[in-house]
Formats: structure tokens, C-alpha cells, sequence
């Protein structure tokens, strides 16, 4: 019989939030799996529980070369405990290599639900929650950064995006830059912890304030597209859109059959908006 594979989410700042299978499970598993080993003595220190397994660490620069050890040891029919520093496993964070071996294998995969920045950070902010997408970290390059933003530019969705805090003046400029500067939006830091700070506003407005610094844990919540019915899209938006997408290695003719289909229009007017475009230089 194959063992079972745990992902148990971790608190992201108040330890008190700790779901109670936590600790039975970090008591119990044969082996636990941990992104900071330091971390999680700190954590069962915390929740007054010892781990009678082995423990291991499990980060972004052993991932590749341990997740085949870890499935040998599912195999074999050990339960196996996967944490990472805070929040659900794979979500921005070490996980996914393990569980999609884990599936492939037949070994049977469960969770400890936790803590989320993502839903926390979405529900504090003040946006539509009905609908949403999570981004995770941005390319750390301008160019690549800015190219992926205007990527989901016409996203109608809210979107949750996770981002270091020496970067968050340049992603917010960014996005002011892809989105418009009164796009609303807001930035959650130190989520559950004693220094935890909403702040709402524009993303221009956002921008300006983290230039002076800011630290901490962020996650950045954005307000979707305006919802535009068919034809309401002027030229210069046909064009920004059909470029975006050529930039993503799409070809001229799918872009602009693409772009079209998404606005409501005939192929032949996003065409005529890309031709002048291009004649006037833009």
C-alpha cells in the first residue's frame, strides 16, 4: 500500500492561526518536508509539538533532486508532510514537482487547509471578490514585468499578485503604466501580524508611496478592467492589444482575428486600426 502525501498550510504571520491537524500532523507524519528547517522548529517550538519523523529540507534549489527521494519514501507507504516559511504549499512556493510525482505514481495526495494571503488579502481589500485571478510573482526584468501586465491589461477579473518589498515601488509604477494610473488597487502588507497595513487607492497614487520604502510581506490586489460592450474599444486600444500579443509570439493575422473576437468586431477594423497606426509611426 502507498503512503499519502500531506500539504498542510502554515500560518502567515499569527501563529494562533494555525489550523489544529497541524500539529497531529507534524507530530505524526513519517517525514516532514519543510522549505526553512529553522523555520519550522521555530513553528512546533510555537505549537509545543515534536516532529517523531524525519525531517527534511525541501526548497526551490533541492526541489528537483529531492521530490524523487520523497515519492520513493510515498511508495513505500510512508505519510509524508509538506510545509513551506507560510501559507499552502505550490502556491508561489515549493510543492508542485512533488505532488504532480506524487499523482503520477498513484499515491494519494490530501491538504491542511491554512492560512491564505491570497483570499486574506483579497477579502481586506475592498474590490469585487466574486471573480478573480491569482498572478503570483512578476519577472523581476522591467521589460518582461511590463509585457506580462499588459498581458491581462483587459482583464476583467480582479487580480491578486504576491511581490518583494524592494521591488513593490517599480511593479506598482508598472502597473499604473499598463493599467492606467487611476486603476484601483490595493497593497497588503504584514498580513496577521502586528504591523498589518491595507493601503487603497489609485495604482499612480500607490506608486508614489512605496517609492519612499516599504518592508514587509505584500500582496497587491488590483481592480479587473472596466467592462466595455462590443465596440466600445477605440483604435489605440485594438492596436496596444494586437501588439501585446504579437510581442507573446503570436502572428499579425492571429492576433488581430484574435483581438477582434474579443471586442465584438469585424477582423477588417482592428486590421484598418493596425495599417494606420503603423502609417502614422505610433
Amino acid at each position: 500500500m502507498t503512503g499519502t502525501l500531506v500539504l498542510a498550510g502554515t500560518p502567515i504571520g499569527d501563529v494562533r492561526d494555525a489550523p489544529p491537524r497541524l500539529a497531529e500532523e507534524l507530530a505524526g507524519a513519517d517525514v516532514v518536508a519543510a522549505e526553512d528547517t529553522r523555520r519550522l522548529r521555530r513553528l512546533t517550538q510555537a505549537l509545543g509539538v515534536t516532529p517523531r519523523g524525519r525531517v527534511v529540507s525541501y526548497f526551490e534549489g533541492n526541489e528537483s533532486a529531492r521530490t524523487p527521494e520523497l515519492v520513493e519514501e510515498l511508495a513505500g507507504g510512508a505519510r509524508v508532510l509538506l510545509v513551506t516559511d507560510a501559507g499552502m504549499p505550490s502556491v508561489s512556493d515549493p510543492g508542485y514537482r512533488l505532488v504532480a510525482a506524487a499523482v503520477e505514481r498513484d499515491v494519494r495526495v490530501t491538504a491542511v487547509p491554512g492560512p491564505s494571503a491570497v483570499l486574506t488579502a483579497l477579502a481586506l481589500s475592498g474590490l469585487p471578490v466574486d471573480r478573480f485571478c491569482f498572478e503570483g510573482f512578476l519577472p523581476r526584468k522591467a521589460g518582461e514585468r511590463l509585457t506580462r501586465l499588459r498581458e491581462v491589461a483587459g482583464e476583467r477579473r480582479t487580480l491578486v499578485y504576491f511581490e518583494a518589498p524592494h521591488r513593490l515601488d517599480d511593479t506598482l509604477a508598472a502597473m499604473a503604466e499598463a493599467f492606467g494610473a487611476d486603476r484601483r488597487a490595493a497593497v497588503c502588507r504584514e498580513l496577521t501580524k502586528t504591523y498589518e497595513e491595507v493601503r487603497r487607492g489609485g495604482l499612480g497614487e500607490l506608486a508614489a508611496w512605496a517609492a519612499e520604502g516599504v518592508r514587509g510581506e505584500i500582496t497587491v490586489v488590483v481592480e479587473g478592467a472596466p467592462d466595455r460592450g462590443p465596440g466600445e474599444l477605440d483604435a489605440e486600444e485594438l492596436v496596444r492589444r494586437v501588439r501585446v500579443r504579437e510581442e507573446a509570439g503570436e502572428r499579425r493575422k492571429e492576433a488581430i482575428a484574435a483581438v477582434a473576437a474579443q471586442a465584438g468586431l469585424p477582423k477588417r477594423e482592428v486590421f484598418d486600426a493596425v495599417v494606420a497606426a503603423k502609417n502614422a509611426g505610433a
